[in-house]
């Protein structure tokens, strides 16, 4: 696959998981409930392996659990980079990660949240062919949509990293979107999802019995 622009994969996973009560990057993938053999997979290790066809290297944001995570980024080939006070929220980890991919020379990221199941190879596919109409056309960025619901993975170019990392640190990644809504692309995608969250046990055993 060509991509004219340099492609970095983010995946924030700073988080503390406080409501989960254990580090959603590690929860099993597929889960394992769903009558499926264990694969040994988690959130995180399958979050990379989706990512990396399509991206020239895969950034994973660590906080508190850089210690725990960090034997799986390694060995799905990833690179940790640690946010040094997680507690600032989650806008706070995309501001580290999105310095370090200009830190390591990329031009563009491709940016998820580690608390989901990867979302479908095809649908990277339509948003990596809509974000390269997008900058050729001069927008910024391409966030993937299903039913009217935005979600992740989001492409960003150069110009949308800049206004993240220009933003105060109090921001939300969604109040600098909807102030450069003009220079987004929306892309419909039949792909419920990109717009799953799992943020307790039961988001989790609900993920298990649709499985």
């Amino acid at each position: 696959m060509t991509r004219a622009l340099s492609l970095c994969a983010v995946i924030l996973a700073a988080g503390e998981s406080t409501r989960m009560g254990r580090d959603k990057a590690l929860l099993p993938w597929p889960p394992e409930t769903t009558g499926r053999p264990a694969s040994g997979g988690t959130f995180l290790s399958a979050a990379i392996a989706s990512l990396a066809p399509f991206n020239d290297m895969v950034l994973v944001v660590a906080g508190k659990n850089e210690t725990n995570i960090t034997p799986v980024v390694d060995a799905e080939g990833a690179f940790v980079v640690r946010n040094p006070q997680p507690e600032r929220g989650q806008f706070s980890s995309l501001q580290v990660g999105l310095h370090e991919v200009l830190n390591r020379g990329r031009d563009a990221a491709m940016v998820t949240l580690v608390d989901r199941p990867p979302v479908r190879a095809a649908t990277i596919e339509t948003l990596l062919a809509a974000f390269g109409a997008a900058v050729a056309a001069g927008k910024w960025a391409a966030v993937p949509e299903f039913e009217g619901n935005h979600g992740h993975p989001i492409l960003i170019g150069r110009e949308m990293i800049e206004a993240f990392l220009k933003a105060p640190s109090t921001s939300t990644a969604r109040e600098i979107e909807h102030q450069q809504r003009d220079h987004i692309d929306y892309v419909p995608v039949n792909d419920p999802g990109i717009r799953i969250n799992v943020d307790t046990p039961t988001d989790y055993a609900n993920l298990s019995s649709a499985g």
